[in-house]
């Protein structure tokens, strides 16, 4: 064994190590010191060069001279915000982790979504690109177009086969834009988002029909109600259309599923059994209404059901004057009618009921002209009023061609905004929109 040398004044082999007069270690050879705690390191820089840096497994990666990542697979990194791609388009019920501004792209159409409102379940998904089509929750209410389809037309006694569209965004005369698989009248209009139906109608039938609101064209029958009916009222949710009352099924509450092929199916009674009556849809609150229509005589009842549950009606108030054949409209807090039939004269009184409190109508206006058996149709501000015909008098069974509209509110009046293409009778009370 060799010799140890104590002098503390030089480093080299065989030599004790002394600290310095600072109380620190002298610079020595430590490439054989192992076993230190990486967390004891605490000051200094680590040389680049030291590091086993790279984009391959087990290194580690630095940035590039413009303080950026170099290329690699980022496939396993999570929680970064970014368009998710899907080959489907998103739903009301897909709920972004991003919230509002997330941005969705369907790599099988194209079309590309950004989430606009974050309300779960209810998410609405607005399209950004050249494509339509928002994705939203369902609203009764159209911000496009009013349809009624085809009527009666006096004196020829013959019924027309023609879909008429009346535009929400600006006063004028209503187009031709399709045509019934039959021509017919006093029938129920429902909507879905995407399509109109007329359910029923006069000569009497069951044939449920449905337009594409987009493509318009010739409707497509679709399928069939449990009986043929007609002068009924139409009533929608977002997945039913409701047809209720009218000839031969006076107490009758008849759903069908919105769909390529639906048959229609018997879900209740109406408290009090009415033709003609006119239906109001309260989707918020998921309930149909029915007011007015031909009893025993004329009635006043203002009745509803739940449309979820599938049950019977419930009287839950009056309108101001009893009545039947009355155009109907749907705002989202209250249900309007307009027109009366009377054994004089097509009165011209505007009803409404709030959906919310259950409670009898209130006469707040008058349209600028008289009307009985008029379609009615509902944009998100306003109440659109089409054709309808005369009671007694010389003109007596005459249509009208008449487009009037009022707005939503307590106190208003109707306008004379366009033309239907022709004088039309007997349309259904409920008509379809979007």
């Amino acid at each position: 064994m060799a010799d140890i040398t104590i002098d503390g004044t030089t480093i080299g082999a065989n030599r004790f190590l002394f600290l310095d007069s600072t109380g620190k270690i002298p610079a020595v050879d430590g490439s054989q010191v192992t076993t230190i705690a990486a967390g004891n390191i605490a000051t200094g820089t680590i040389p680049i060069a030291r590091i086993d840096t790279g984009t391959t497994a087990n290194k580690i990666v630095k940035l590039d001279g413009n303080a950026k990542l170099p290329a690699l697979d980022g496939s396993l990194i999570t929680n970064v915000s970014g368009a998710t791609k899907s080959s489907s388009d998103p739903t009301i019920s897909t709920n972004p982790s991003g919230g509002v501004g997330t941005e969705w792209h369907n790599t099988s159409t194209g079309k590309a979504y950004i989430c606009t409102d974050a309300t779960a379940g209810e998410n609405v998904w607005t399209n950004v690109g050249a494509g339509t089509g928002n994705i939203a929750p369902y609203a009764f209410q159209g911000s496009n177009y009013g349809f009624c389809y085809g009527g009666y037309q006096h004196p020829s006694a013959t019924r027309t086969a023609n879909v008429d569209r009346t535009s929400f965004t600006s006063d004028g005369d209503a187009t031709d834009v399709g045509d019934m698989t039959v021509g017919a009248d006093l029938w129920a209009g429902c909507s879905s988002v995407t399509y109109g139906y007329r359910a029923g109608g006069n000569p009497n039938t069951n044939i449920i029909d449905r337009i594409s609101f987009a493509a318009t064209g010739t409707m497509s029958d679709v399928g069939d109600l449990t009986a043929a009916k007609n002068n009924v009222g139409g009533v929608s949710s977002e997945t039913y259309g409701y047809v209720i009352g009218g000839v031969g099924t006076t107490n009758v509450i008849e759903r069908f599923q919105f769909g390529a092929s639906a048959n229609g199916a018997d879900v209740g009674d109406l408290v009090t059994a009415a033709i003609a009556i006119c239906g109001h849809s309260d989707t918020d609150n998921s309930y149909g209404y029915g007011s007015g229509g031909y009893g025993a005589p004329h009635l006043n009842v203002i009745q509803r059901f739940a449309m979820a549950s599938s049950g019977n009606s419930t009287d839950v108030g009056d309108l101001v004057l009893s009545a039947a054949e009355r155009a109907g409209h749907s705002s989202t807090t209250d249900g309007y009618t307009t027109g009366k039939n009377e054994t004089a004269a097509s009165l011209n009184v505007i009803d409404k009921f709030a959906f919310a409190s259950s409670a009898s109508g209130s006469d707040i206006g008058d349209m600028t002209y008289q009307h009985h058996q008029a379609s009615g149709t509902s944009s998100t501000t306003h109440g659109y009023t089409m054709g309808g015909g005369v009671q007694g008098g010389a003109n007596a069974g005459q249509g009208s061609d008449h487009i009037e509209k009022f707005a939503y509110g307590s106190s208003t009046s109707g306008s004379d905004i366009g033309n239907l293409p022709s004088q039309l009778g007997y349309l259904g009370q409920n008509g379809s929109q979007y």
